[in-house]
């Protein structure tokens, strides 16, 4: 019952966003807008998401050296899965799969030590570090290419700083507490088995091993060369994704500098926080506000441009992924079922 309430509430939030992002506007005219689109930026946005899901893998690569052996072929196959299940399930339900998926590909190789609660913490920290770029990217825009940008809308940009200020903090504060989680995960495991005073001790014992290995996961973040070295992808990793947001403004003509795609990453980033399966609705009226609103785009002409934009972000993902899930001989759903029993499953 509960996942059916769920459900509902993640339907109705997509249909509500869907009815805000095509209110008023002229189908048949974005539909042409579409149509006119220059082909040539196209393909280099579409290049651009690819190449940022390779810089993906190589940067999970490096925070999970720590945890033990991983392929840059395993995190991979790993992250399109995990941004596949992302587009077609609520929730980001990726976030767990794609941890899950690449201990199941670690035991098939036979390779120890990675676990998916482990391979989990460092997804977390990889959130992190794309919260600080994109506030890096932002804060470049805001203060030194956008300042003339702020008079058109002094009340949405001010709004945006304060959000951007406010993840800052969150970000901070998050990075203080993995840190210290890290510093002793045998200590966290056992704090955690108290627990067996108040639960069966069965359980306070699953809960004890799996707070345990998530913070062996987080070994990174006291490890100064690796976290450096993950941190320094994701500058690139972000920059891809400017560029392709950029080449697809300029396909459609919205007259939006290069640097004007950093706000645009900072709107999208809201927008997909809202939990419907691959954004559907919120990345689509994030940019379609960031584009009027900002950049003086016309309507139709961000309309066409936000969906083209959608769909270029999640096909790459989702083609691959669902190859990849298939070689396993699963499907998403089944994948999310395993996930939330990761841990028993590698018992």
């Amino acid at each position: 019952m509960r996942a059916s309430i769920r459900t509902a509430i993640v339907l109705a939030l997509a249909i509500g966003l869907i009815a805000l992002f095509l209110h008023n506007v002229d189908v048949r005219r974005v539909g042409g807008e579409i149509a006119d689109a220059r082909p040539e930026w196209l393909a280099i946005s579409l290049v651009m998401m690819v190449a940022n899901l390779v810089i993906r893998a190589l940067r999970w690569q490096v925070l999970l050296h720590p945890l033990g052996p991983a392929t840059f072929g395993q995190a991979f196959r790993a992250t399109a899965v995990g941004f596949a299940a992302s587009s077609v399930l609520p929730a980001r339900a990726g976030e767990v799969i794609r941890p899950y998926f690449l201990a199941r590909q670690s035991r098939h190789t036979g390779a120890d030590g990675l676990s998916a609660t482990g391979a989990f913490a460092t997804v977390v920290l990889e959130r992190l570090l794309d919260v600080v770029t994109v506030l890096c990217l932002l804060a470049s825009y805001v203060f030194v290419f956008g300042r003339d940008l702020a008079s058109a809308n002094p009340m949405l940009f001010g709004l945006v700083k304060w959000a951007g200020a406010s993840a800052g903090a969150v970000a901070v504060v998050a990075l203080i507490v993995l840190f210290v989680l890290a510093g002793d995960p045998a200590r966290l495991g056992r704090a955690m088995g108290r627990l067996e005073q108040r639960l069966p001790a069965t359980l306070a014992g699953l809960i004890a091993r799996v707070a345990e290995r998530f913070a062996a996961g987080l070994s990174v973040i006291r490890r100064g060369e690796p976290l450096l070295i993950a941190l320094a992808w994701s500058f690139p990793l972000w920059l891809s994704n400017a560029i392709g947001i950029w080449a697809v403004t300029m396909a459609f003509r919205l007259g939006v500098p290069f640097t004007g795609s950093f706000m645009l990453i900072a709107m999208l980033v809201l927008g997909v926080a809202v939990p419907t399966p691959g954004a559907v609705g919120g990345f689509h009226e994030a940019f379609r506000i960031g584009a009027t609103l900002f950049f003086g785009a016309p309507e139709a002409a961000s309309v066409g441009a936000a969906i083209v934009l959608h769909v270029f972000s999640i096909a790459p993902a989702l083609m691959l992924g669902t190859a990849f899930v298939a070689q396993e001989g699963l499907n998403f759903s089944g994948m999310r079922r395993l996930a939330e029993q990761a841990e028993q499953g590698q018992a």
